[in-house]
């Protein structure tokens, strides 16, 4: 009987010897142990990869210094696709893939169904809640796939929160995908409240009424004065150029900015989302979600997926290079340090999981590298559309082939094309091939050749993955490096090219080892690693792979 029992034991020790350490931990206690109790997914819009490294004298330690030498660093991180917008952005990151499968070609597209432009947040079904504005009529349905926030509430059987919030709609309806608790954004005008969709709720939980009714927007209807000795700010420009644009009321884009006197004069409290004070109350609010949702209290995984909005709006307007964007960083690495302090303090050091990255990148003002002997520049589009349009009347006569152009895309009537006795296929390289000989133009990509071929690098290959067969135009087009259609001032983006494309991609916390790398990652890598880490599905239509190297 001994012999029997230690034969037992042997068996049992070597089978165990023989498990992978995980999985004989697994066997010995909770599996949820190894899992954080709170992912907060950031992104930061229109953040550039080289905001962390310019500015890096300038921040605490407590924010984006402390994610870096804490965690994990992806120095070449891309965007693998374009157009580099901030609905397929977010998108991307929280889906693991590319606007050829999610389906969120831009923020705004020609839809070919119903012949109407659409937004990539808009839901005519759903209405507002928190306020009496079509602002809440909102919801994910033009999302076709499932995002890493949507497959946490499916593994955990709903019982794992998922909380997104943005200034922007279309910044925290995505990421929190088709099974969020809740989505808030803000609303401003003359209100100053976030708000929702009955997509999510009928009524705002009385933590949302609360912090709406503290007035919390309103304490930051104040002058914007740089948070530094402004001479210290000497990785910008010139406070005072040409390259900039002005708040209405102002009569040149310097500091400081007396928001109090231009209120009136731009829309009240949308002021806010153009200032880095917009970035503070998303983070004053991401703080009351922590609290009123009860987020990260149990071993049960939940979700706070946050945008910082303001970055985009500041970078439209003032531009890279400016001292506004400068200051606007150096205030979102403080709300950073606040935010973590508070996690440390409610989840625990240790016990939760954060990653940060960024939607798309920024060109510098076109009219400033220009100044600077870079070869960029504005794009004629009136000049354009006079001599495409003769171009048309010339080789097709009356006939109407272009039903729309946005995006950059020429949407063709396949039914006109039919009736002539037209080949669609030959029409677009007619039009791809008249449209190559415009200044300004780079490329012309046909959407037979997107359909037909398989690319795997370059150019080419970003805009394939950007193209939806279903959603996306007949003729795409590929502007020059740094030339855009904006006007003369502010900095804009979604072109394929690596100023829009590189990006950070920053991991902390739970489950992450401390390093960087700089190989290749790609941005629809996201959602597969933190799927890895939690140790759930991919979301369904998942391109990208997990960064091995992220993983501890």
């Amino acid at each position: 009987m001994k012999k029997l029992l230690f034969l037992l034991a042997l068996a049992s020790f070597s089978f165990g010897s023989l498990l992978p350490e995980t999985s004989a931990q697994n066997l010995a206690g909770d599996p949820l142990a190894s899992r954080p109790k709170l992912v907060v997914g950031i992104v930061v819009d229109q953040m550039r990869y080289d905001y962390l490294t310019r500015f890096w004298d300038h921040y605490g330690e407590g924010g984006f210094k402390r994610m870096v030498n804490g965690g994990f660093t992806c120095k070449n991180n891309h965007f693998n696709y374009a157009p580099t917008t901030t609905g397929p952005g977010h998108t991307s990151v929280y889906t693991g893939t590319t606007p050829s499968v999610h389906g969120i070609i831009g923020n705004n597209w020609y839809d070919k169904s119903s012949g109407k432009v659409v937004y990539c947040a808009s839901d005519s079904l759903y209405n507002s809640v928190g306020t009496d504005t079509d602002a809440g009529k909102m919801s994910p349905h033009w999302m076709t796939v499932t995002t890493i926030t949507d497959e946490l509430r499916l593994f955990t059987q709903k019982r794992g929160k998922v909380i997104a919030l943005a200034l922007k709609d279309r910044g925290a309806v995505l990421p929190g995908g088709h099974m969020a608790n809740a989505a808030y954004w803000f609303n401003g005008g003359k209100e100053g409240d976030w708000i929702s969709s009955t997509y999510y709720m009928e009524d705002l939980p009385k933590w949302v009424r609360d912090f709406n009714k503290s007035n919390a927007s309103e304490k930051y209807k104040k002058i914007w004065e740089p948070l530094k000795d402004i001479k210290t700010y000497v990785e910008s420009g010139a406070d005072d150029n040409n390259y900039e644009g002005s708040f209405g009321g102002e009569t040149a884009p310097v500091f400081p900015h007396d928001l109090p006197a231009i209120w009136e004069n731009n829309n009240q409290f949308d002021i806010l989302k153009g200032t880095p004070y917009g970035n503070s109350l998303t983070t004053d609010f991401a703080l009351a979600a922590l609290e009123g949702e009860g987020l990260g209290e149990d071993p049960i995984t939940d979700f706070l997926a946050i945008s910082f909005s303001s970055t985009d709006y500041v970078g439209h307007q003032f531009g890279v290079n400016s001292k506004e964007i400068q200051d606007t960083y150096l205030r979102l690495d403080q709300d950073l340090e606040r935010l973590l302090k508070v996690l440390d303090k409610k989840i625990g050091t240790g016990e939760y999981l954060v990653f940060l990255t960024s939607d798309h990148g920024a060109v510098d003002v076109p009219g400033y590298l220009r100044d600077q002997k870079i070869p960029a520049g504005y794009m004629d589009s009136r000049g354009m559309s006079a001599k495409f349009k003769e171009f048309m009347s010339f080789t097709y006569g009356d006939a109407n082939l272009i039903k729309n152009y946005s995006n950059a895309q020429f949407f063709l009537d396949h039914e006109v094309i039919k009736n002539l006795d037209l080949k669609v296929e030959e029409v677009q390289q007619a039009i791809g091939q008249e449209l190559l000989g415009y200044d300004g133009i780079s490329n012309v990509y046909t959407g037979h050749q997107m359909v037909q071929n398989n690319y795997t690098q370059g150019i080419p290959y970003i805009i394939q993955n950007g193209y939806n067969q279903k959603r996306s135009g007949d003729v795409l087009l590929v502007l020059d490096p740094a030339v855009v259609y904006y006007p003369e001032t502010g900095s804009t983006h979604g072109s394929p090219f690596s100023y829009d494309t590189h990006v950070p991609l920053l991991f902390y916390g739970k489950g992450i080892t401390k390093g960087s790398t700089v190989e290749r990652t790609e941005i629809t890598d996201i959602a597969p690693t933190i799927a890895t880490l939690l140790g759930i599905a991919f979301p369904n239509g998942t391109t990208g792979s997990p960064i091995e190297e992220v993983l501890d």
